[in-house]
């Protein structure tokens, strides 16, 4: 029996964020430069994209890159930044093909001015598509984005759109980025790295969290099962107990 067969398919997370670390590593193990790494950690979104449309997922968010990146060496940042163009430009096709809408959460105007543009074609051509969402963190932050909804909602109540006792959960989350997107189920991290890196820290409140050793290029469809079937081994209990959630069902 195959891992896929294994999976409960009437308890499969309908969103899955993942962590894409260990691109570097890999290249170096190789012995050559990091960009290597990242040219062949695109085959690993590849197939979890494969993954994603067996498991009927809504929403996979990968974590592409975050505001930090920008510090890193500036050849690795231009060769990653055209890496971005290459591969949108190169599997518009495959989005089509499957039904898959692009969309992008960050800062996106602060990208060079060929992606950012790039990027929006996709997503302009690929809006109308509802089998799954893939969902870029591109120049991202969740403190930058959480720092953003609250200067808005702050100038929505000083403008009198909103009072203090109207700011809700619901309405934070409507001031977020993923605005309209439901919150991931589970979030996986690779390259045996045990930290969140400032990724959708309000989002996973309840997220179930998935740790692998694997680097990010040696990442397979079957790795995305192991984590699904971790993901399902555990009681999901929001702050209650273990009865109440027994009684609720």
């Amino acid at each position: 029996m195959s891992l896929l067969d294994k999976i409960d398919r009437q308890n499969t997370p309908k969103h899955i964020a993942i962590i894409m670390d260990g691109n570097g590593r890999w290249a170096k193990k190789q012995g050559h430069m990091r960009l290597y790494g990242h040219n062949f950690g695109v085959e690993s979104v590849r197939n979890v994209l494969k993954a994603a449309k067996e498991l009927n997922l809504k929403h996979l968010t990968l974590y592409a890159f975050s505001t930090e990146n920008w510090n890193r060496p500036k050849e690795e940042v231009d060769g990653l930044m055209d890496l971005l163009v290459k591969t949108i430009s190169g599997e518009l096709p495959k989005l089509h093909e499957n039904k898959v809408r692009l969309r992008a959460i960050g800062d996106i105007e602060g990208l060079p001015e060929a992606c950012r543009n790039e990027l929006q074609e996709a997503m302009e051509q690929t809006k109308n598509y509802e089998n799954l969402d893939l969902i870029l963190a591109l120049n991202y932050s969740s403190r930058w984005e959480i720092k953003n909804a609250v200067k808005k909602i702050a100038k929505e109540v000083k403008d009198g759109i909103y009072t203090e006792n109207e700011i809700t959960d619901d309405l934070i989350s409507d001031h977020l980025t993923t605005k309209g997107i439901s919150d991931p189920e589970l979030l996986i991290r690779t390259s045996g790295e045990h930290r969140i890196s400032n990724f959708l820290l309000w989002q996973i409140a309840y997220c179930e969290l998935h740790f692998t050793p694997v680097l990010w290029p040696d990442f397979t469809q079957e790795d995305l099962y192991k984590a699904v079937l971790d993901y399902q081994s555990r009681e999901r209990r929001f702050g209650m107990v273990s009865e109440q959630i027994t009684k609720s069902l």
